[in-house]
């Protein structure tokens, strides 16, 4: 068993090493999603630690994804800045007070978000992408 899980833990590792950031970012919005779903299962079951787990995880995503993002770069990036803030704190308050309306409304505020990184992710990046980025 421990064998396989070191596998595991390999193969993992080597998906995150070798994936290109748009790869990335799809992970950590799958992963953020998931603890999210996680932590609303468990505050209807009442289990506040595994909850708290999760959320903690969750915030943890959110701040990886806000310090990652460059604000300079395009016109929404302060606006997405903001639904991290806001979904970092709405995830505190969440696990702090017990609130699964909260866990939710973060679970309707990032899934559309995810979906977006999704999309973006799938279309092969074309000869006018590396004119865009400046490699000419």
């Amino acid at each position: 068993m421990a064998a396989s899980k070191r596998s595991l833990n390999a193969f993992q590792r080597e998906a995150v090493l070798s994936a290109s950031p748009a790869r990335l970012l799809v992970m950590l919005y799958d992963r953020l999603m998931l603890d999210l779903a996680r932590a609303e299962e468990a505050q209807h079951a009442e289990s506040w630690e595994s909850a708290g787990t999760n959320l903690l995880h969750a915030q943890e995503i959110i701040g990886e994804l806000a310090g990652s993002l460059d604000l300079d770069a395009w016109d929404g990036a302060a606006n997405l800045f903001g639904i991290y803030n806001y979904a970092g704190t709405a995830m505190m308050n969440a696990n702090l007070y017990r609130n699964i309306a909260l866990t939710r409304e973060c679970i309707s505020l990032l899934e559309p978000l995810r979906q977006s990184w999704h999309e973006a992710a799938a279309v092969p990046a074309g000869p006018a992408a590396g004119a865009a980025g400046g490699t000419a």
